[in-house]
Parts: C-alpha cells; sequence; structure tokens
C-alpha cells in the first residue's frame, strides 16, 4: 500500500510540474511586447507561490506529522491539493488555451525516419528547394522556424525527392526539422545542471542527518530535523522579490537585455553558487565533526547550516527560473509542456545520481583507506568523511560547469521573429526581406515583386499582425498594376 500510494503521489507530481508551468505560461501572447516582456517575470512569480507553499509544507505540516499525529499532516496535504484542483476548474473557462498539434513523440519520429531515407541525397545550397508549407496552412499560434546549419544531417528529412510529392514519413518541412534540432541542442544544457541536482540531493540528505546530531533549539523554539530544508526556502522567499524589482531594473541598464540576464546566464550563475555551496558545506562538517568529537556533549546550533542551505537557495533561485524561461522560450510552439519537463528531468536524474555516487564512493574510499572504511560508512556522522564528499561535489561541479559554458558557448538560439514570421517564399514566389523594428512601429523595408517597378517601401505604424502586413502589401502591388 505504501509503495503504490508513493508510486500514485510520483505519477501526480509529474504531471502537475510538467504541464503547469507552461499551462501558465501560454496564457501570456508572445506577439504582445508586454506580455511577452513579463514572461519571465511569471516564472519567477511561480518560483515564488512554490516556496511559499514548500515552507508551509516543512514547518507546520512537518509539526503536526512529527509531534501530532502523520495522519494529520496526509489530511492537510490532502485538502491543499483538492482546493488547487477547484480553484484550477474554476479558472478552465478564461484561459487561453493553445490548440493540440501533433504529438512531439510522433514529429521527433517522422524527422528521424525522413532523414535516414533521404540520408544519400545531396543536402542543396539554396534553401529555397527545401520543402516548407505556405503560411496559410498555420494555424495562428504555429511559427515558421528558418533553417539552420547545425546536424545538417537531419536536415536532409525536408529534401524533396524528384518527380515525387511530399507525404508524411518520407518528407518533412523545415520547421518541424528546426523543432527536432532545437530539442537536440537543448541535451547538453539538461545534462549540464543534472550535477547540480546531485548536490541538492546531498544537501537535503545528509544536513537533515547533521541536524539530529545539532543543537535544534533556536530561541524558544524546538526545530524539528525535518524542517531543515525550510531555510533555502526562506532565502528564496526573500530573495526572489529582490531579484525581481531591484536586481533585473539595474541589470537591464547595462546589458540592455529585457530581463536583465539570458537565460543560460542565469542557469550559469547558479551554477557556480552551488560549488561555493558545496565548498562551505564541507566547511561546516569539519567544524561540527571536530566540535563533537573534541566537546561532547555539547553541539553546535544548527543556524550553521543555514550558510551553506541559503547560497543553494539563491543558486536554485536562477537555476530554476532560468531553466523554465529557456526551456519554455527556446522550444516550438508545439512543444512547450515537454521541454519545461526538462527542468524536473534534470532534477529526478540529479537525485538518482546521488545514490549511485555514495555507492561508487564508499565502494572506492574502503579499499583505498587505511581503516578500510569508506567516507560514508555506517550512520555515525562524526566518524565518517562527509565533508570529503561536498568537496568531491564541488570540483565535480567545477568540471561540470566548463562542461556547461562549453555548451551554453555552442548553444544556437532560435532564430523566429514572432512579430512577423520568417519566410522561405512569398505568396507571389518573390522573397520578403526581414523587417526591422523602429520606435515608431514595425517597418517592412521592401517587398520584391516579379518586376522591379514594384518595389516600394511600406511602413506600418502601431502593432499589425503579420496576415495584415502582406496583405495590405500584396493590395498596394495589386492596384499599382
Amino acid at each position: 500500500m505504501l509503495y503504490s500510494t508513493l508510486c500514485l503521489i510520483a505519477l501526480g507530481s509529474g504531471g502537475v510540474r510538467g504541464s503547469l508551468p507552461a499551462l501558465g505560461a501560454d496564457q501570456f501572447n508572445p506577439k504582445d511586447p508586454k506580455e511577452k516582456k513579463a514572461l519571465a517575470r511569471y516564472f519567477n512569480y511561480l518560483l515564488l507561490s512554490i516556496t511559499a507553499g514548500a515552507c508551509f509544507g516543512v514547518t507546520l505540516i512537518a509539526y503536526y506529522s512529527v509531534y501530532k499525529s502523520w495522519a494529520v499532516g496526509f489530511l492537510i496535504s490532502m485538502i491543499g491539493v483538492c482546493l488547487a484542483f477547484i480553484f484550477v476548474v474554476l479558472g478552465r473557462p478564461f484561459y487561453r488555451v493553445v490548440p493540440f498539434g501533433d504529438s512531439p513523440i510522433i514529429t521527433i519520429t517522422k524527422v528521424i525516419v525522413a532523414a535516414f531515407r533521404n540520408r544519400k541525397l545531396v543536402f542543396p545550397e539554396n534553401h529555397n528547394e527545401l520543402y516548407e508549407v505556405s503560411d496559410k496552412e498555420l494555424s495562428f499560434d504555429q511559427e515558421k522556424i528558418p533553417p539552420t546549419d547545425q546536424f545538417r544531417c537531419l536536415g536532409k528529412a525536408s529534401i524533396i525527392r524528384e518527380n515525387s510529392t511530399p507525404e508524411p514519413w518520407t518528407v518533412c518541412t523545415v520547421t518541424q526539422v528546426e523543432e527536432v534540432k532545437i530539442l537536440t541542442r537543448m541535451l547538453p544544457i539538461i545534462f549540464s545542471t543534472v550535477i547540480m541536482n546531485t548536490c541538492l540531493a546531498q544537501l537535503q540528505t545528509f544536513s537533515v542527518q547533521q541536524g539530529y546530531i545539532m543543537q535544534l533549539t533556536v530561541g524558544k523554539f524546538d526545530v524539528p530535523p525535518t524542517a531543515i530544508p525550510v531555510i533555502p526556502l526562506f532565502f528564496m522567499s526573500i530573495l526572489v522579490p529582490i531579484y525581481e524589482f531591484l536586481f533585473i531594473p539595474f541589470a537591464r541598464k547595462y546589458t540592455k537585455h529585457p530581463n536583465g540576464i539570458s537565460q543560460l546566464q542565469r542557469v550559469g550563475v547558479g551554477l557556480v553558487l552551488s560549488i561555493v555551496s558545496m565548498t562551505v558545506a564541507g566547511l561546516v562538517e569539519v567544524k561540527r565533526r571536530n566540535h563533537a568529537n573534541s566537546h561532547p556533549p555539547e553541539k553546535i546550533s544548527l543556524l550553521w547550516l543555514s550558510f551553506q542551505y541559503g547560497i543553494f537557495g539563491i543558486a536554485d533561485m536562477f537555476t530554476l527560473v532560468g531553466l523554465l524561461d529557456f526551456f519554455y522560450q527556446e522550444a516550438p510552439s508545439g512543444m512547450k509542456s515537454l521541454s519545461t519537463s526538462f527542468t524536473f528531468l534534470s532534477l529526478s536524474l540529479g537525485y538518482y545520481l546521488s545514490g549511485v555516487f555514495v555507492d561508487i564512493i564508499n565502494a572506492i574510499t574502503e579499499r583505498v583507506t587505511e581503516n578500510k572504511k569508506g567516507w560514508l560508512h555506517g550512520n555515525n556522522l562524526n566518524t565518517n568523511n562527509v565533508n570529503l564528499f561536498y568537496w568531491f561535489l564541488a570540483i565535480l561541479s567545477c568540471l561540470n560547469f566548463a562542461n556547461y559554458l562549453y555548451w551554453a558557448s555552442w548553444y544556437k538560439y532560435k532564430n523566429v521573429d514572432l512579430d512577423f514570421k520568417p519566410k522561405l517564399k512569398a505568396s507571389n514566389e518573390s522573397p520578403l526581406r526581414k523587417e526591422e523594428e523602429t520606435n515608431e512601429g514595425v517597418e517592412e523595408r521592401r517587398i520584391s515583386a516579379s518586376s522591379p517597378e514594384y518595389k516600394e517601401i511600406i511602413k506600418v505604424k502601431g502593432e499589425k499582425t503579420e496576415e495584415s502586413q502582406v496583405g495590405e502589401a500584396l493590395k498596394h502591388i495589386k492596384n499599382q498594376s
């Protein structure tokens, strides 16, 4: 019964974590500059709400579970989930729901199959020879992505064979190919954050064990060891508003970036802070162990753990929001939920890897140490070397950060202008030159018709959709003819 319940909780949590960030982000219109700018703020507020709920869980619910009854703690949690479900259902009529498209798995499979079938074809020098649907076949929320030179083996999936008609599983559009390329470019970023989540898992296990043998009285309150994780949550709850209202406006003045710093830069800052946190964690453990062994039965205060937890809380604030924003912004229009789930995929892999590291480190160190005991043997931390394990993770995080820098600099951002989608060809088979944004509105620099006399510069002030701009241009050309 217990394992069945845990599996159901894992299943429900996976569904909520994978769909909730994308559902909230879908409420912002990416074609509206103001709403597009507010999208990053939404992820900050999402993190703030998560930390606020977690603070409630590891304090009040943990207190009732430990000192009253576990049944009471689970009852409070169940009531909270029921209320959340009711609020989600009540808001259903007001949601902006993105129409369902093809399954991302089907799209990925189609591109791989088509690329394999066309592997012997020569890639054309002119990208206009690749297959792409017309703008009329696209829905409002779909975007057209221009071809890139990375992963040209996948790009062959959009080559049309001579004397053949486009059919599914034989040829894919350029946009479908680029969507798969985007997911492929994301993979190194995902795996570069796994080590940080491994460090988080160790803090949430060994630090709780440390708490049991530390002074748990803070002022007049006895803090249960299960409430120790409230320390990073407390720091995050304070720092998220500071980051939103102070850091972003300050950084924006120097970087000119609408979010202060880019998503990948934000993730990089979190990785650096995780290294600092693990280094500090090792130093705190040395102090705790030396004091416990030299002055028994005296114990140092639980507040010593606030240093490592506080630093890691800041790191998590940078990394979690940065990853959610990055995966959502960069993901293709039909793969938003899939891509935001990558954040929690990295989290789950990190937690799994933490257990693997513990077993590997114990197996290796028990062979090389003089006492033939591993760094993490037994349950007595006063005779273990948890500090060495923390420093091992810090060194591993340094190597991982170098790896992340390489892949972050290699990553090619999605080249899509949501206000005016890029095109391979216009409806009259003449190329459309890229638009430029000015302070007075959107200016389409030039539209070339089949004859040179039809060239005109069209200025459109205010916000207009792509269809109105192109329609106005073609209407003007028709009147001239």
